[in-house]
């Protein structure tokens, strides 16, 4: 078999570098893109504010306690989908074997190597003072003979930087990082790993795959193989898309039920706007709860058509909410998505009618 090429393609610090390029007096400076109210967000976050430990998905008044001169700016996503459209732009020159896994990164297959260029690294190092000359942005990127060890690589020098993993070298590569890096090892996966002794790529590689399949079911296979180095995945430019919804974060708990469904019908405009954009309907909603003390539950109901409109979202997420409640505690966000999709709405519709 012809061995992959593959690279893996991050923006550095995409949302807060798009800021500080568009405002020179925030550059230097930690930004954090987001809301600085007293339940917002941090979304993304510069590199000038991740020194201090302010991080992605983190709560703004915990940002701000760790850097009190963070900057905070509001999103700009359809400033971010222009700048995302123009990289996407670039890496068609180069292949049509592309997979977004968001607006700021990408897997790219080159092994057929469309423009005769001869070598993946250099096509990298191409790409990578394409995106700096037309956006004035820049990008790390990790270059390999699989999907997973790529994406380790693109973060192993980042920002603005290189790393090519040779497949020679990637067992012995992945051997040296912590598990935590891994992709699929959230923090609960690191907790047991590391409570049987798993901490690095090594450790993982040590235990059996019948061992592991006993501890963790289902990923176990994915686990041994991805400590041995080896990924088959292909990169798919048709990735189909799983679902789509949204979410908000309240200034303050609620509990009672007039003000939850009253809170809900922003979350339902937010979420059509997202499904309509994305040509989608679906049969699956599922209605998203997080309470004060940041516990969580989730309730879906599927239906036997598909929902195709505002009104069928907000009927359906209205119902799942109504029966969740009485809630114990306060609420500190609501969300709803929307899965089981089918992205050709017109013939998604249409069968529905049929039926």
């Amino acid at each position: 078999m012809t061995t992959r090429k593959i690279i893996h393609v991050d923006m550095d610090a995409f949302y807060a570098s798009v800021e500080q390029r568009d405002a020179p007096e925030l550059r230097g400076r930690p930004v954090a893109v987001g809301s600085a109210q007293a339940r917002g967000v941090v979304a993304a976050a510069s590199y000038e504010a991740r020194v201090f430990g302010v991080r992605s998905a983190m709560a703004s008044v915990t940002a701000l306690r760790r850097c009190p001169e963070l900057v905070f700016v509001p999103p700009r996503f359809d400033v971010y989908r222009a700048v995302s459209n123009q990289i996407r732009a670039i890496f068609a020159d180069y292949t049509d074997l592309i997979e977004p896994l968001s607006l700021d990164e990408a897997y790219l297959d080159v092994t057929e190597d469309a423009r005769g260029i001869g070598s993946a690294t250099a096509i990298a190092a191409e790409i990578r003072a394409r995106i700096r000359e037309s956006t004035g942005l820049t990008a790390s990127a990790g270059v390999s003979y699989n999907k997973f060890i790529a994406k380790l690589a693109s973060d192993q020098n980042k920002p603005d930087g290189i790393c090519v993993i040779r497949p020679a070298q990637g067992p012995a590569f992945v051997a040296t990082l912590p598990v935590k890096r891994f992709h699929g090892v959230g923090p609960v996966t690191a907790a047991r790993m590391a409570a049987l002794g798993i901490v690095t790529g090594a450790d993982l590689r040590d235990f059996g795959l019948d061992t592991l399949s006993r501890e963790f079911g289902s990923s176990a296979a994915y686990f041994h193989r991805a400590a041995h180095g080896v990924d088959d995945r292909p990169v798919r430019s048709d990735r189909p898309l799983k679902s789509v919804g949204a979410e908000r974060t309240f200034d303050r708990d609620l509990i009672a039920q007039a003000e939850l469904v009253e809170a809900l019908d922003p979350v339902i405009d937010a979420a059509w706007r997202r499904i309509e954009r994305a040509g989608a309907v679906g049969r699956t909603l599922t209605l998203k709860v997080k309470f004060a003390d940041f516990n969580m539950i989730t309730r879906a109901q599927s239906l036997a058509v598909p929902i195709a409109s505002r009104a069928m979202v907000a009927e359906v997420g209205r119902a799942i909410l109504l029966r969740a409640l009485p809630v114990p505690i306060g609420v500190r966000l609501l969300g709803l998505t929307l899965s089981g999709l089918d992205l050709n709405r017109v013939a998604a519709i249409q069968s529905s009618l049929a039926l």
